[in-house]
């Protein structure tokens, strides 16, 4: 099968790449869009045109959905691939969706949820997964050097969402904003259920609307202005809430090393280590910690990020937040482990630096469960069958 894929630079794309052509499928990539942000729709469909003009290809493939190439593999009678690996993705809500040529595979089933009526026959669920057989290579390189650089008792790598916060122009003291800092704060206490869009009246949405900058739908899209506001606002101040109070609490008690290109300074007593290289550096580093702190981005509702298939590919042992989908694919306890409350992330992590055979055990279990039954070349799989 000959592949256009249209790239962005998201972190996914080289490992998907890879297994397409493991699989033997030819792969021909767009990446004009990975050196030019400010490309604008009109390139992106003389360049996805102008490829397919040039040869023939069977679908286009992207992660996450860009309208434009929807419609171009519409005129073109092509299927449209793409796989949505990060939430919220404001360009689902465009009218694009419902392309009969589209083939659309969501990581989150509330999202799924959300959006299957668009397009119910087009629009499929499928969780994400790592490359074991990059994975497995790389670590199998891990040296001496790598060991005394990367070891950690506890890890964090990723953003602190101080620089994703919409929510942040918000400066006017008033009661809309006692009122969101109220649900902010509920909402980071409770885990497995997202409530935020239910507390946007439309008096506070309105509100709002007049004292913030607000995301501006395209003209042919579903203007979901709550949805946009709970998920862009309210959902990346939970997170960034979240992550700094966590992240304070845990550098407090224990030695924790991070990895961020955030303002990292509401974090004194943590162990800056500046950037991990996502391909060479990430997986070691998830490897050699004890302990890896996955803290789910509110806005992804039910399901698990990418974040955490990527530190299970890497053998290491992983305590996240509670999503309500983690039991349907691992046991709790045996496979990794999950926190509900601030107490019991630092009772967790103190207990599991005190008990390192057990962790080690879950680490492996959680490692060959993945590995043999959600593999990301299993995923590919699914998805090329679906579309053949």
């Amino acid at each position: 099968m000959n592949i256009l894929f249209y790239r962005y630079n998201s972190i996914c794309e080289p490992d998907i790449i890879a297994i397409m052509k493991r699989l033997g499928h030819t792969v021909t990539e767009i990446t004009e869009e990975m050196r030019n942000k400010e490309l604008d729709a009109r390139g992106q469909m003389n360049l996805v045109s102008a490829e397919l003009k040039k040869q023939e290809s069977q679908i286009v493939f992207s992660i996450n959905f860009f309208p434009v190439v929807s419609e171009v593999c519409n005129i073109f009678h092509i299927p449209y691939v793409c796989w949505i690996v990060d939430s919220p993705v404001m360009e689902l809500y465009s009218h694009s969706i419902r392309n009969s040529w589209n083939r659309i595979f969501l990581f989150d089933y509330a999202l799924y949820e959300e959006f299957r009526g668009e397009n119910p026959k087009r629009i499929f669920y499928l969780p994400l997964g790592a490359d074991y057989e990059r994975l497995d290579s790389l670590i199998e390189t891990i040296t001496e050097e790598d060991r005394k650089k990367y070891s950690a008792d506890i890890s964090f790598i990723g953003s602190l969402y101080t620089e994703k916060c919409p929510y942040n122009h918000l400066k006017e003291e008033s009661w809309l904003k006692g009122y969101l800092d109220g649900v902010i704060e509920a909402q980071t206490k409770v885990y497995g259920y997202n409530f935020l869009e239910e507390c946007i009246t439309e008096e506070v949405l309105q509100q709002f609307k007049e004292k913030a900058p607000f995301y501006q739908f395209p003209e042919k899209a579903n203007h979901n202005d709550r949805a946009a506001m709970a998920h862009l606002y309210l959902g990346n101040k939970v997170t960034e809430q979240e992550r700094l109070r966590l992240l304070k609490r845990v550098s407090e008690e224990y030695s924790l090393d991070l990895y961020t290109a955030s303002d990292f300074s509401p974090l004194p007593k943590a162990n800056y280590r500046g950037l991990a290289k996502s391909a060479t550096e990430m997986p070691k580093i998830f490897h050699l910690s004890k302990i890896n702190l996955n803290f789910t981005s509110k806005p992804i509702r039910t399901g698990l990020p990418l974040r955490l298939w990527d530190i299970l590919g890497a053998g290491g042992f992983v305590l996240t937040n509670f999503q309500s989908e983690i039991p349907e694919y691992f046991e709790v306890g045996k496979e990794l482990d999950i926190y509900a409350s601030e107490e019991e992330l630092i009772e967790k992590i103190r207990y599991y630096l005190e008990h390192e055979e057990e962790r080690q055990t879950i680490a492996r279990n959680g490692y060959q469960k993945a590995k043999e039954q959600y593999s990301l070349e299993l995923r590919v799989k699914q998805i090329l069958r679906a579309v053949s």
